[in-house]
C-alpha cells in the first residue's frame, strides 16, 4: 500500500507528473525508431545478421542499441560514437592547453566543448557508419556506394544525433540523465529476450527449475552487490564554527563529506566498452583463421579480453574520480563557509587529506568494478546463455543499478520537497536522503 500511495503522490505533483509523461513519450519515439529499417533493406535478409548478435562482440553492440544494430534500423549505430567522442574531449582537455582553458571559462566553456563533442560524434559516424553497413548488413545491402551506401551513412549519422538530441531533451525536460536512461532502456528491451532463452534452455535439462531458481537468486546477490558498490560512501566529519550574528547563533553544527567509494559511477565501465570497439575494430581487418591475440579481443568471454577490460576500468576510476573530484576546491568551500575537519588545518592540508581518502577508497571500489564488470565471462563459463550472462554483472547491470538509483533519487527529491514520503520510508535508504552531508 506505501508503493501504491508513493505512485499516487507522484500523480499529483504536475511538474513531476509532466517530467514522467515526457520522458516516456521520448523513450516511446527511442524505441519506435529502433524497428524502421534503413530504407530498401529487406528484413527478411537480416538473418544472418540477427544469428551474429546474439552472442559475441556483435551482442554487446545490439544491447546498447537495444536490438537497432541486429534490425538495421535507422538507429543502429546509437549512442556510442557520442561517449567515444566525449572521452576523447575529456582527454584533450587534460592533454592540450586550450582545451583546458575552455574547462576553466565556465558556462561558455562548456557550451565550447558541447558543440566540438558534437562535430567529433559526426566525424566518428562518418566513418562507423560505411563500417557498420559493409561489415555487418554485408550481403542485405541492396545497392552501390554512391546510391545506397552513402545516403544510408547520412541517415545512420543523423539517427544517432537525433538520439543525442531525445537524451538532451530528456535531462532537460524529463527525468534522469537522458543519455544514460537511453542506454538503460535498451538494455532492459533485451532482458525478457534473454531470460526466455535461458528458459528454453533449462527446460528439458535435468534440475533445469532448479539451476534456473539458482541463477536468479545469484543475479539478485550480483545485483545486491552492485547496489553497494554505486552507494558506499566514506563519510568525512566536519565542523562549522560557531557565529554570534544579533541575538542569534549560526554554525556549529557537526555535518560530513560524503565521499563515494565509486565517485565515477558508470562512466569508466562505459568509457572502457567504447574504447574496447577501437582494437576490435581493427582486429575485424587483421585476424587470421589461426586466431591469436586479436581474435581474443573479439571474443567478450576470452582471457585477453576481461583482462584488457579490467585494467582500463580500474585505470578510467581513477582518471574521472580525479577529474570530477576536485579536493583543493572542497578545501577552499569548507574554509570559506568556516569549515573544518576535525584534527585536519584549514587549506592544504585538508585537500591532501581528502586526497588521501579518495586515493583509498577508490583503489578497492576501482577494482570491485572491475570484477563485476567481468562476470558475464564467468557465467558464460558456467554454460548460462550469453544474452542473459550480461546480467551477471559488466555494462548492464552496473548502467542499470546506477541509473535507476539515479532516477528513483531525483523522483523522492521531488517527494520530500513537497512534504511527501519518498519510495523507502525504513530500512535502506536511496542516497542523499538521511543525514546531514555538506554540498560540494
Amino acid at each position: 500500500m506505501g508503493f501504491v500511495q508513493t505512485v499516487k503522490n507522484i500523480w499529483k505533483i504536475e511538474d513531476l507528473r509532466q517530467r514522467l509523461l515526457i520522458t516516456l513519450g521520448f523513450i516511446a519515439i527511442y524505441r519506435f525508431g529502433s524497428f524502421v529499417v534503413l530504407p530498401g533493406i529487406n528484413p527478411e535478409s537480416l538473418v544472418a545478421l540477427q544469428q551474429n548478435a546474439s552472442s559475441g562482440l556483435l551482442s554487446l553492440l545490439d544491447m546498447f542499441s537495444g536490438g537497432a544494430f541486429a534490425n538495421a534500423s535507422i538507429f543502429a549505430l546509437g549512442i556510442m560514437p557520442y561517449i567515444s567522442a566525449s572521452i576523447v574531449m575529456q582527454l584533450l582537455g587534460i592533454a592540450v592547453p586550450a582545451f583546458q582553458k575552455m574547462q576553466r571559462e565556465g558556462e561558455s566553456g562548456r557550451t565550447k566543448i558541447n558543440q566540438y563533442t558534437r562535430y567529433l560524434t559526426v566525424a566518428i559516424l562518418l566513418i562507423q557508419g560505411p563500417a557498420y553497413l559493409y561489415g555487418a548488413v554485408g550481403a542485405a545491402i541492396p545497392g552501390g556506394f554512391w546510391d545506397w551506401v552513402l545516403p544510408s551513412t547520412v541517415i545512420l549519422a543523423g539517427g544517432s544525433m537525433f538520439i543525442l538530441w531525445l537524451g538532451e531533451r530528456i535531462t532537460d525536460k524529463g527525468v534522469g540523465n537522458g543519455i544514460s536512461f537511453i542506454i538503460l532502456i535498451g538494455i532492459i528491451a533485451r532482458l525478457p529476450q534473454a531470460i526466455v532463452a535461458e528458459f528454453d534452455r533449462l527446460l528439458n535439462a535435468p534440475g533445469g527449475l532448479v539451476l534456473l531458481l539458482l541463477e536468479l537468486l545469484f543475479l539478485v546477490a550480483v545485483t545486491a552487490a552492485a547496489i553497494m558498490l554505486v552507494q558506499g560512501v566514506r563519510k568525512v566529519p566536519v565542523q562549522y564554527a560557531k557565529r554570534i550574528v544579533g541575538n542569534k547563533q549560526y554554525g556549529g553544527v557537526r555535518q560530513y563529506i560524503p565521499l563515494k567509494v565509486n565517485a565515477a559511477n558508470v562512466m569508466p565501465i562505459i568509457f572502457a566498452q567504447a574504447l574496447m570497439f577501437i582494437p576490435i575494430t581493427f582486429a575485424q581487418f587483421s585476424v587470421s583463421e589461426g586466431g591469436g591475440f586479436w581474435a581474443a579481443l573479439m571474443n567478450p568471454g576470452s582471457f585477453w579480453y576481461n583482462l584488457l577490460f579490467g585494467l582500463m576500468i580500474i585505470a578510467f576510476t581513477y582518471f574521472y574520480t580525479a577529474i570530477t573530484v576536485n579536493p583543493v576546491q572542497m578545501a577552499e568551500d569548507l574554509k570559506r563557509n568556516n569549515g573544518f575537519i576535525p584534527g585536519v588545518k584549514p587549506g592544504k592540508k585538508t585537500a591532501e587529506y581528502i586526497d588521501t581518502i579518495m586515493s583509498r577508497i577508490t583503489l578497492p571500489g576501482s577494482f570491485f568494478l572491475a570484477i563485476v564488470a567481468i562476470l558475464p565471462a564467468f557465467a558464460g563459463l558456467m554454460g548460462i546463455n550469453s544474452m542473459f550472462a550480461q546480467f551477471f554483472g559488466g555494462t548492464s547491470l552496473l548502467i542499470l543499478v546506477g541509473v535507476v538509483l539515479d532516477t528513483l533519487q531525483q523522483i523522492e527529491s521531488h517527494l520530500l520537497m513537497r512534504h511527501y514520503d519518498g519510495f523507502l520510508k525504513s530500512g535502506a535508504k536511496i542516497k542523499g536522503r538521511t543525514g546531514s552531508a555538506a554540498v560540494y
